[in-house]
């Protein structure tokens, strides 16, 4: 039997938790817009561009949505893990959309969505071909949208290869982030991951192809970093190609000034249509990706975050709300609504400083843990424990050591409950997903997945909902440490 949780002493559930559960109808008389002081080792004016940012702080993703709208289907290279589908709701990564948007139907949308989504806080275009190459349509959806919402950040995804044109009008445009996938710098190794691009209205191949890749994308990154945009690299881990490679191209996007590094798994499912999916080539494994980012620690800073978005994704990263937001489903009148906006913005702020505090007193308490022990959370945002287990499609990966706390990646399994019931062959998955994981922290759970964990190895725990991760997690360690030292007083 598991010896009692040990509460930690001031860290009860804040009276504010009700605005988060009622997000759109706060009362916050504040005006700020978050907290005013940021890590310690980042600037204020850094700060400022990523504290809202979901995609660019990993804090943020707890309480702020984005949107990606689906304006840019022309691409200028092909790459192998990359089939761009339209009027496809089904699949969830990148490159899929359910319907392609002109500019003035995408402003529409987006003014939809932040009427609907208080939480929203950041526009991007990532396709579902290449922003910068489409550059006319990029351009004139964040025209559209600036005008009638200056609150909402604009960022945009690109290969890179035609980004060095427009810094100026980036700039001009404030557009402070943007986002580069960059896989190789060796073109030997690109010109597997690429088979073609289109430049100079010539299309090349092979390793001249990947040369001129690499060469653009570098020089995109350094100029964007010259004029004080913050640049997130992305790259792709395939087993076999680049893995290794993955360290170099970290440490060179470092030099250059890449504020994030993103370093994702390849979907190679064969159903996708993509050349990686049907020759056979494999996705890593989630301990095959740890390994790659642990072994980039020290470079370029790590976005372990990422849920590999489809081009027409809405709301908290984890959740994709694009189809509640279809052109046909979107009202006839729509009316701004800034107000909810500001009131969830300074509900954040107060929440930020109470987690700041609490997260403070758990890292005291973990770092007496005598191993690195990972944990897996249920949660639909808010960096609490707030989601049952039979409904998380994805499960939040921490960390405890000796050096605290921390976030180290998410894990995507389907949701076991299916209509109230059980479904025992997803269950069998979440077990393989979670096979070195010895810990499950949900809302709540029934008697039958407890014991199905249980059986592998794996505590479920859900006396602790509502609490914020980290003290949680804290708590059990300071839990488990006291019933080892009564154990040893009894011996």
């Amino acid at each position: 039997m598991s010896a009692p949780l040990i509460p930690i002493s001031g860290l009860a559930v804040s009276n504010r938790q009700e605005m988060g559960k009622n997000l759109a109808k706060g009362g916050c008389s504040s005006s700020s817009c978050g907290s005013s002081a940021g890590p310690a080792d980042m600037d204020p004016e850094t700060w400022a561009k990523v504290k809202d940012h979901p995609c660019y702080s990993e804090e943020a993703h707890h309480y702020f949505a984005r949107m990606h709208v689906a304006v840019s289907p022309a691409c200028n290279i092909q790459c192998n893990y990359c089939n761009r589908k339209y009027d496809c709701a089904n699949e969830s990564r990148p490159g899929v959309v359910s319907e392609r948007l002109t500019p003035e139907q995408a402003a529409r949308k987006v003014l939809a969505v932040a009427a609907e989504v208080p939480q929203l806080s950041v526009l991007g275009i990532a396709g579902p071909g290449d922003a910068a190459y489409d550059w006319r349509k990029t351009k004139a959806t964040f025209d559209l949208v600036s005008q009638r919402l200056p609150d909402i950040k604009l960022c945009l995804s690109s290969n890179g290869l035609a980004l060095p044109d427009h810094i100026d009008e980036i700039v001009a445009m404030n557009i402070d982030h943007v986002t580069i996938t960059i896989n190789a710098i060796d073109p030997e190794i690109g010109a597997q991951i690429v088979p073609w691009i289109f430049y100079e209205r010539k299309r090349r191949t092979g390793v001249e192809a990947a040369t001129i890749l690499r060469d653009r994308q570098l020089q995109a990154l350094e100029m964007l970093h010259e004029r004080g945009v913050l640049v997130k690299v992305n790259s792709v881990l395939i087993p076999g190609i680049n893995d290794d490679h993955l360290i170099e191209v970290n440490k060179a996007v470092k030099a250059r000034g890449a504020f994030l590094h993103n370093i994702m798994p390849l979907i190679s499912d064969p159903a996708h249509g993509t050349h990686f999916g049907l020759t056979g080539q494999r996705g890593p494994t989630a301990a095959e990706l740890k390994k790659v980012q642990d072994a980039c620690a020290g470079g370029a800073n790590l976005m372990r975050h990422c849920r590999q978005c489809r081009a027409d994704a809405v709301g908290l990263l984890g959740e994709d709300r694009g189809q509640d937001f279809t052109l046909d489903k979107l009202p006839e009148e729509i009316e701004d609504a800034p107000e909810a906006r500001e009131a969830y913005r300074a509900w954040v702020a107060e929440e930020r400083k109470d987690r700041q505090a609490a997260a403070g007193l758990a890292e005291q308490a973990a770092a007496a843990a005598e191993a690195p022990t990972l944990f897996a959370v249920c949660t639909r945002g808010s960096g609490r424990i707030n989601l049952h287990f039979g409904k998380a499609t994805e499960f939040q990966i921490y960390e405890a050591d000796a050096d605290g706390i921390s976030f180290v990646g998410h894990r995507r399994a389907d949701n076991y409950c299916l209509g109230g019931y059980g479904d025992a062959e997803r269950m069998d998955e979440i077990i393989k997903v979670l096979d070195d994981v010895p810990y499950v922290l949900c809302q709540m759970i029934g008697n039958g997945p407890r014991k199905r964990l249980a059986d592998a190895g794996i505590e479920a725990i859900d006396s602790l909902g509502e609490e914020y991760i980290e003290t949680a997690i804290a708590s059990i360690l300071q839990s488990r440490r006291a019933h080892r030292d009564q154990a040893a007083q009894g011996a």
